[in-house]
């Protein structure tokens, strides 16, 4: 898995992106993000390659509302669950990649 992640990456980067997606759109105004455009972009490419765009939307919400995701992770709803397995899979996945 993390080999054709990297394969992804490193794909995306070469062929370079038309327009910011979510994540890396909330990552960029953040204040976690502010002077960090590479990372976000590394991030952005990850989560292309992990979430489909729906996921995406969710977690670029936690970047203004972080409470929101412990919310998620603590849900009893089914759909938050399979989402945070999700959810953490790209997070250790952009970890190993854009570290």
């Amino acid at each position: 898995m993390k080999s054709l992640i990297a394969i992804a990456v490193a794909s995306a980067a070469i062929a370079g992106c038309a327009g910011a997606g979510a994540i890396e759109t909330a990552c960029n105004t953040s204040d976690r993000g502010a002077n960090k455009r590479q990372l976000c972009s590394c991030i952005q490419q990850v989560a292309d390659f992990t979430l489909d765009n729906r996921d995406q939307r969710m977690a670029a919400r936690f970047f203004k509302d972080p409470h929101m995701a412990q919310e998620i992770r603590q849900s009893d709803n089914h759909g938050h669950e399979v989402f945070w397995k999700r959810y953490g899979a790209f997070g250790d996945a952009a970890e190993s990649y854009c570290s």
